[in-house]
C-alpha cells in the first residue's frame, strides 16, 4: 500500500510540472512591452514581416506634418500607416514600405490613440487622381521646413557653441558629443516614436546645401515661433529606420528658452 502511495505522488508531481497539451509553457508567452504614453503594460505586437503593405486606401488623417492612413490589404485586414504629409488620394490603390511598428501610439495633435499603427513611407510616388509626385519619405535632416520663413539668430556662445550650419561642416568630429545651438522653433512634431521631433533654424546655411534645418528630439516641447537655446548630443548619420535618416540630429535636447 505504501509503494501505491509513493507511485501516486510521483505521478501527480509530474503532472503538476509538465504543461498541458495545447497551454503555452512560461518561455513561449508573449513578450510584454510599455506603452507610449501610460504606464499600462501591453501585449507586443507582433513582429512586423520584411513584406510591404499594399492596399486600397479607406481615409486620410492629415495633423502635424504627417498623413495618418487606414489601408484596406486585399486579405480584408485594415491597419493604420504614418507618413510624412502627402497628398494620398482617398480610394487609391498604395503600396508602404514594411516599416516601424508602434503600440498604443497616441496622437497628441490628432487627440486620439492608435492600438498599432505603422511608421513608414510609400515604396514609390503616391498615385491616383489628384495626387502629387510625393513620395511620403521622411525628409530627414535636409528637409524643406517652413522655406518662407525668414530666420536671423545670433550664435550661441562657448566653446561647445555653434550655428547649424557649423554643426553640419563639422559633424564627423562633433558625432557623440554635446553640443549647444541657439535657434528659432519652426515646427514641432509631438510624441513620434517615443519623442518630441523639434525643426529649429538659425539664419545660417541654405537650401541648396542642404544645411540650413537642424532636428532635435527631447521629451520637452518648445512653442513653436520660440528662441531656445537648445543642448544635447549631437549624432551623425543617425538612421531611425522607416525613412527617418538624419545627416545631423541631436538627441536628449534639452531647451532654455531665450
Amino acid at each position: 500500500m505504501r509503494f501505491v502511495n509513493i507511485c501516486i505522488a510521483a505521478a501527480l508531481m509530474v503532472f503538476a510540472t509538465t504543461p498541458l497539451m495545447g497551454m503555452p509553457s512560461d518561455s513561449s508567452h508573449q513578450p510584454m512591452m510599455r506603452g507610449t504614453n501610460d504606464n499600462a503594460t501591453i501585449p507586443a505586437p507582433p513582429a512586423e514581416p520584411a513584406t510591404p503593405h499594399t492596399g486600397k486606401v479607406l481615409q486620410v488623417i492629415n495633423s502635424g506634418g504627417y498623413s495618418y492612413v487606414e489601408l484596406k490589404k486585399k486579405s480584408g485586414e485594415k491597419i493604420w500607416l504614418a507618413v510624412t504629409a502627402a497628398e494620398i488620394p482617398v480610394g487609391s490603390q498604395q503600396t508602404f514600405n514594411p516599416g516601424m511598428v508602434m503600440g498604443n501610439f497616441e496622437s497628441k495633435t490628432l487627440k486620439r490613440t492608435f492600438d498599432s499603427i505603422v511608421f513608414t513611407e510609400l515604396a514609390k510616388p503616391a498615385k491616383g487622381k489628384g495626387s502629387k509626385d510625393v513620395s511620403g519619405k521622411s525628409p530627414g535632416s535636409k528637409g524643406t521646413v517652413s522655406p518662407d520663413v525668414k530666420v536671423k539668430v545670433k550664435k550661441a556662445t562657448g566653446k561647445n557653441g555653434y550655428t547649424i550650419a557649423e554643426l553640419y561642416k563639422n559633424r564627423a568630429k562633433l558625432n557623440k558629443k554635446k553640443v549647444v545651438v541657439r535657434g528659432k522653433v519652426v515646427k514641432v512634431s509631438s510624441n513620434i516614436m517615443g519623442k518630441n521631433w523639434i525643426h529649429l533654424r538659425d539664419g545660417s546655411g541654405s537650401h541648396a546645401t542642404g544645411d540650413f534645418n537642424l532636428v532635435v528630439t527631447s521629451k520637452s516641447v518648445p512653442a513653436e515661433g520660440e528662441v531656445v537655446l537648445a543642448t544635447g548630443t549631437l549624432y551623425k548619420d543617425k538612421d531611425f529606420g522607416g525613412g527617418y535618416k538624419y545627416e545631423v540630429i541631436i538627441e536628449d535636447t534639452e531647451f532654455t528658452a531665450e
